[in-house]
């Protein structure tokens, strides 16, 4: 797994998160997959903290950017 623009204080802080958390699942994928934090954010149109806070389970995505991210996370894995 590459960490490659990811912290290994946010890896570690992500593999502790709750995986219920969209969020959280969220960051397993950018994370495994080097996904800069700064495309998440323009993707979803949100700041780059707000991703490190979701990634973390710290916060949670309001309803309409979970089914954004819902689709997305189904998207990259079909």
């Amino acid at each position: 797994m590459s960490l490659r623009g990811y912290s290994y204080a946010l890896h570690l802080a992500n593999l502790n998160a709750d995986p219920r958390f969209i969020g959280v699942r969220l960051g397993k994928y950018c994370i495994k997959n080097s996904i800069p934090v700064v495309k998440v954010a323009e993707q979803f149109g949100v700041s780059r903290m707000t991703i490190y806070q979701w990634f973390t389970g710290e916060s949670q995505p309001r309803s309409a950017k979970v089914e954004k991210i819902e689709k997305y996370l189904a998207k990259a894995k079909a």
